[in-house]
């Protein structure tokens, strides 16, 4: 790894220890006590962080990656790269400010992101990125005859999209949190005035409480800041964040559904959201920004029309054909009947969803695996069904309440095209 890894594993420890240690126990101890401890703590950190850089290697041998690492349990990891989905160049705010990168694998079952290499220089891990995919045969590129030589820079393929930041932090500000964040905090600010106490643990609270409710809006801008998607052949690249840097790659045959949202107050602008579910990657992953399901954060309806037609080709997504459920599913679905449906169009199965907040999902016939028909108690006493598509990803899309005999038929439609589908590929 880089001579610097050590001092950015070291840098992230320092916050980690401060805010483990808190500031009760600053009050109790002192200033003096409390920076020593910082420091001791620190120390160790960084001397093991020392011990593990100096311990750990990679080394590419015929078509595996090997990552070795440890002291006095020596592991390695070997990782086939014919399994090899994708190779994610990250980039954390430390790493940009020292000028590295990490490098992080999505192999095909893996349970989460495997063997992620920190840190590169930039230049090294882009090169050892294009040489991985060479070697899984994701990228034009030929491997080098000697290792030692990195390959030749790939394309940088086609532009499909650059979303403006303007339009990403409008997106986030028509959000129910920060809509809703004004009356909040004018109700929070009368309740004070009407009580006359302005104590710091109110106003903590407070406070803390309008952060958490602004979080997630704010962790979609740091995330999708400059977001730019490219084509390159068979793949998608997205680069995307503002703190974290990421650019990633998506396989275009991997593609199991393309999700489609239409939030209430976006409706106002005719925005729309695209997202991908991928199979092979980490379903598992505890940080869902590793997973590669971003396909555009906020756009119009034309480019949206633009990037799912470069996903599924020959899909229209202004012409695909949901009808809704039979009347009698009122019974069941008394104000959203009309907003649900299911249709067949000639390339995907279309499934529309929600009331407030419309959702679409397209699966194409090729990655269906299986097609399940479900009915519950009341569904069966009003003859209605369910028709699941289900794909490797795991999500997939259902035909809600359904009438019982067109459900059947439905199930026995998307099953021949599944299977023709399969043939033609």
């Amino acid at each position: 790894m880089h001579p610097l890894s050590p001092a950015v594993h070291g840098a992230k420890s320092l916050v980690v220890v401060i805010a483990g240690l808190s500031w009760s126990t600053l009050s109790r101890v002192g200033f003096g006590w409390f920076a020593a401890l910082v420091a001791v703590f620190v120390l160790g950190a960084t001397v093991l962080s020392v011990i593990s850089w100096w311990n750990t290697g990679y080394h590419v041998v015929g078509r595996e990656l090997r990552v070795h690492e440890g002291l006095l349990w020596r592991r390695t990891r070997a990782i086939p790269l014919e399994r090899l989905q994708a190779v994610e160049v990250v980039r954390p705010l430390l790493a940009q400010l020292t000028g590295l990168a990490e490098l992080r694998l999505e192999v095909v079952g893996g349970g989460k992101t495997e063997a992620p290499l920190a840190y590169l220089s930039v230049a090294e891990a882009t090169a050892l990125r294009q040489r991985l995919l060479a070697v899984a045969g994701r990228a034009p590129a030929s491997v080098p005859a000697d290792p030692a030589t990195p390959p030749a820079p790939a394309p940088a393929g086609r532009r499909l999209h650059a979303v403006r930041n303007q339009d990403l932090l409008v997106s986030q500000l028509l959000t129910p949190q920060a809509f809703l964040l004004p009356f909040g905090l004018a109700f929070v600010v009368a309740q004070f005035l009407s009580e006359g106490s302005w104590s710091f643990i109110a106003v903590a609270s407070t406070l803390t409480a309008m952060a958490g409710v602004l979080l997630q809006p704010i962790r979609r801008v740091l995330d999708d800041w400059s977001f730019r998607l490219d084509r390159d052949d068979g793949t998608l690249r997205v680069h995307n964040g503002l703190l974290e840097t990421r650019m990633q790659t998506v396989p275009l045959h991997r593609v199991q559904t393309v999700g489609v949202t239409w939030p209430l107050l976006w409706r106002v602008k005719g925005w729309l959201r695209l997202r991908l579910e991928v199979a092979g990657y980490s379903a598992g992953e505890p940080d869902d920004r590793n997973r590669p399901d971003r396909l555009l954060p906020v756009g119009d309806t034309g480019t949206g029309e633009l990037v799912v037609a470069e996903v599924l080709p020959g899909v229209r997504l202004g012409a695909l054909p949901a009808t809704p459920p039979p009347p009698r599913a009122r019974w069941l679905r008394p104000l959203s009947r009309a907003a649900v449906g299911a249709g067949l169009d000639d390339e995907v199965f279309v499934a529309r969803s929600g009331l407030l907040t419309r959702r679409l999902t397209l699966v194409p016939y090729a990655r269906i695996q299986s097609v399940r028909v479900t009915q519950g108690p009341a569904q069966r006493r009003l003859r209605l069904a369910t028709v699941h598509a289900d794909t490797a990803g795991g999500a997939g899309a259902a035909a809600v309440d359904r009438d019982l005999t067109d459900a059947w038929e439905l199930a026995a439609e998307l099953t021949a095209r599944a299977r023709h589908a399969h043939r033609g590929a």
